[in-house]
Parts: structure tokens; sequence; C-alpha cells
């Protein structure tokens, strides 16, 4: 071959090499939306390395979770995955570890992020509107949702302002209403989303679409009421959802709850069972086939024991276990594209 050839041919691929990475900047972004309580912040913790169950003990004394780090030891940081921690504790940045409750910890979003933008040509944006001690049975209802009853008392529907009360007696309303955080929640969405160059500043005005929704969520709603009205809320939350971003199809994944992991018991048990039910592939809901699925973490949890702490309803803040949760929230994100 001449060298003529030869340099023609090193052009043409160049030329394609580039073209290739043009065209994935110019097409729109693909926005993933991540909701829960706490748990869905993070407090998976970061540091010290010499403290079980850290980031840094994970990465540096147990030597797993290795692309989590650049070269020289560092934390990578990903220049295609942008995050935006909105409702609390409001944050953006490239993808890095520090995007969980405080800057000192992390959540799902780290390895969610890193299965998607792994898998995407394409910028990645992740919306995180998460609050803790929210239950989907009050504070996170969705909009539509009826009054039921249940072992004696009326609990309130969307919009109404007592959580609840025996049937013919007064009501004590709060300062508060069923659903509040559910609007909260779909506002600041709509805020990043109607100001991206604001919150995402590498956005060229290309465009966006709502890929899909990742929900982890239901401490609070370990009680027998919400418990047994689990399952019902989570179908209209995630018709709801759908509907207010209009996006009749996405995907959305879920994770149970797993405190205490295999051990969990009583109305949580009831939680995890109602997120499972909904899954697709359960048939309950025809219309979820292939479109949601809830992937089972309770083997993620930790004891406190190999954990820097014991502060159980966080998952005595083992950053193993978010990793964990996240990754299977990324894979079973992937599942559903797929």
């Amino acid at each position: 071959m001449r060298l003529t050839q030869i340099i023609s041919m090193w052009f043409l691929v160049a030329f394609i090499i580039f073209q290739g990475e043009s065209f994935a900047d110019d097409k729109p972004v693909k926005v993933f939306i991540m909701m829960g309580q706490s748990n869905m912040i993070g407090f998976g913790r970061i540091d010290p390395v010499d403290t079980p169950g850290t980031l840094a003990h994970v990465t540096q004394a147990q030597n797993s979770d290795q692309h989590l780090l650049t070269n020289d030891g560092k934390w990578r940081v990903r220049d295609d995955v942008w995050c935006v921690k909105t409702t609390v504790g409001q944050k953006q940045g490239w993808l890095q570890p520090g995007f969980g409750a405080r800057s000192s910890f992390i959540g799902p979003e780290l390895e969610f992020g890193n299965v998607l933008g792994d898998h995407f040509d394409e910028p990645v944006l992740i919306i995180k509107a998460a609050q803790g001690n929210r239950s989907l049975g009050w504070d996170i209802l969705p909009p539509g949702s009826e009054e039921f009853r249940h072992d004696g008392r009326v609990y309130a529907g969307y919009e109404e302002t007592t959580p609840s009360w025996i049937e013919g007696e007064p009501k004590n309303p709060v300062n508060w209403y069923a659903g509040k955080q559910y609007d909260d929640f779909v506002k600041d969405i709509h805020d990043v989303l109607d100001n991206l160059p604001n919150y995402y500043p590498a956005y060229k005005g290309q465009g966006f679409e709502i890929i899909g929704f990742a929900w982890w969520q239901g401490h609070k709603d370990q009680n027998a009421a919400h418990a047994s009205r689990y399952e019902q809320n989570l179908v209209r939350l995630i018709k709801t959802l759908r509907k207010e971003f209009e996006v009749p199809s996405a995907p959305m994944v879920l994770a149970t709850i797993a405190f205490d992991g295999w051990d969990l018991k009583s109305h949580g048990l009831t939680v995890a069972n109602a997120q499972l039910a909904v899954s697709g592939e359960t048939g309950n809901y025809p219309e979820f086939a292939g479109n949601v699925q809830t992937v089972e973490v309770r083997g993620f949890w930790r004891d406190k024991s190999v954990s820097p702490n014991g502060q159980g309803y966080h998952y005595n803040h083992n950053a193993e276990t978010y990793l964990k949760v996240g990754k299977a929230l990324g894979d079973g994100m992937l599942h559903l594209l797929k």
C-alpha cells in the first residue's frame, strides 16, 4: 500500500471518529429521574479507608470496584454523566462520589450513573428528587388517590390536610397535605428540565428525552395502614409520573426495601412484597410487562459489624450496599431498555 493511501485511510478513520463524537453530542440528552426517601438521597459513607463498609475501604482495602478510581488512585469523575440533586441539599456536577446526603456520602446514583454512562454514547443527565421521612401513603400520595379505610380509621386522599381520623369525629388538620411531597418533587424536576442551561452548563440546546425512572422508598410506610395500601399507591404513582412527564411507556425500575436483609418482617415485608408485585414479569399488571421491573436487593444488607455504624434505617451507612443497589437499578433499567 502506498504512503498516500495509508495517509488517506487514517484521515478517513479520524473523520469518522470525529463525526461520531459530534453526532453523539448533537443527540438529545438522556434523562433519568431518581426518586424516593433518604436512602435515595444516599448515606453510604465515603471515608475513612480503615473503617469497614466505607467507599474508601471497599475500593482501597478490599480492592473492589476499581472502576471508581483513576490510575493514580483518585476518585473517577465522569465527563459524560451529569447529576443534579434537587429538592434537598441541592448540588450539581459531573458524576463522582459525593452526591449523597452530604459530600461525604454516596447514594444509588453513583453506580446507576456508571452503568448508564457506559451504555450510552449520548450524554446522560440524572435528576435526583428525594426527601427523607416521607411516606407514599401520605406525603408522596399521587394525584387522584382517594380516601381509604383501615381498622376503623379513614385515611386521607390526595390534597386532604388531615392524615387520618375516626369516621364521624372531627378532623384535626395539619400544616401539610396528602401528596404535597409528590407535588414538590414534580415541581423541582420540571424546574430543572425547564431551565437546563442553569442546571447543566454543558447543555447545548440539543434537546432532551426522559428515558426512565428509578424508585427506592418504603421505610415510612412500614405501618399497617400505609403498608396495606402500598401496592395500589405504587401502581398509581407509576402511571401518574408517566402522564405528568408525557412519557407513557418510559421504563420504571424499583428496588425493594431491604432493612435487616432477608430477616425483614411485619409491615416492612408487606411493603417489599407490594414492590415485587408491581414488577411486569409477575403478570399482575399486564400493562407493566417489559416496562416495570422490581429488583430484589435484600441480599445487599450489611450488618453493623462490617459497617461504619448501626443506623439501620440508613443501611448502617454501608457504601457497598448503596453501590450494589445502584448497580441493580442500572442493570434493571438496561434490561427494560433492551
